[in-house]
């Protein structure tokens, strides 16, 4: 594995909104003609697969360098870590069927080979920035195109294994840090009106997990009869725009009606982390969420938000196994190395 962050939580505290928006990310689905669903065919099936896209040039990011990762022979902790990037999903990483993941030099992008679909192709980027990884997105797809012909229905689009993806194809997101709005007990009103507008929101790796330190991922859910870029224009705009108002002004809430309560709350996670023994992985990211929330508004002198960003990363299992040796998958054993890494950063 490479040592390289990702854009999910890597250095980019001057990237737009980025006090509430960790990362930006635009996904395709797409499908090659001629070829089984991914979930209809056989295992030499998805075998040609793999080898037809990977015989095909992609372009765009992977033109300055692309590293192949045969996910199907790679170990555990390997697969855990591409994970824990956002580079490849969870069913990508339990899955047995051959299957692999094209990753670009920065780790900006990644292609996935047979996750739902043929092709997931997904770009991410610090703070919120959907309109340049749209045109990004666009480019790449286009590149791709010239040399893998997708499956396309003049009335319904690209045809995807899901329904919800016809059409476009297209899901963009943010994942964002909610922690003001929960602290003033108004998420759940915000969670239920972006239902209503048809938006999912999803834990911190997205579909499938849980929600850890008030970090969530708001994503587009309607793919049909609309344009790409009418999605990634609603969505960077104004559904975006509004959760980040809703969050800054719940923010401004905590810091007129108890300065003290909120200093308290934000300084006692900065003095565990500092000297806790044990640390484990919700614990880790509750305390990081709250600093974090410190250092946006500037509660909390010395550290910077892109320190606050790297350490939400380090801390998960496989980049912590990694990096200190601790056995992977052991919630009790890895929490010694865990609060080392956290206190030895923040120092």
């Amino acid at each position: 594995m490479s040592g390289a962050l990702p854009p999910l939580v890597g250095d980019g505290p001057d990237a737009p909104m980025s006090d509430c928006v960790l990362s930006s990310r635009v996904r395709l689905a797409r499908n090659l003609i001629g070829f089984n669903f991914v979930n209809r065919s056989t295992h030499d099936q998805l075998s040609d697969i793999v080898h037809h896209v990977q015989s095909a040039r992609l372009g765009g990011p992977f033109d300055s360098g692309t590293r192949w990762v045969n996910v199907q022979a790679t170990a555990a902790v390997d697969r855990l870590m591409l994970f824990e990037r956002n580079l490849i999903s969870r069913p990508f990483v339990e899955a047995t069927h051959p299957r692999c993941v094209a990753i670009s030099g920065d780790e900006s992008t990644s292609v996935m080979v047979n996750e739902e679909d043929h092709l997931r192709l997904q770009m991410l980027a610090p703070g919120m920035q959907l309109r340049a990884l749209c045109d990004r997105m666009t480019a790449l797809d286009t590149s791709i195109e010239r040399s893998i012909e997708y499956a396309f229905h003049p009335r319904f689009g690209y045809l995807t294994a899901c329904t919800t993806n016809l059409g476009t194809g297209i899901r963009v997101s943010a994942m964002l840090h909610l922690p003001a709005l929960a602290l003033v007990q108004e998420l759940e009103r915000v969670q239920r009106s972006a239902k209503e507008l048809h938006l999912a929101i999803r834990g911190f790796h997205g579909e499938g997990t849980e929600a850890l330190g008030d970090f969530y991922q708001v994503s587009n859910q309607t793919t049909l009869g609309r344009s790409e870029r009418d999605i990634v224009e609603e969505f960077a705009g104004s559904v975006l725009p509004q959760f980040v108002e809703y969050e800054r002004a719940a923010r401004r809430v905590l810091i007129e009606r108890d300065p003290a309560a909120l200093d308290d709350r934000v300084h006692r996670a900065l003095g565990i982390l500092r000297s806790c023994r044990l640390l484990s992985l919700d614990e880790a990211i509750k305390f990081l969420s709250r600093l974090r929330l410190g250092v946006a508004l500037r509660r909390i002198d010395g550290i910077e938000l892109a320190l606050v960003n790297r350490l939400l990363l380090e801390v998960q299992p496989a980049h912590l196994s990694r990096a200190t040796g601790a056995p992977l998958g052991n919630g009790r054993d890895d929490r010694g190395p865990r609060a080392d890494l956290v206190r030895n950063a923040l120092r």
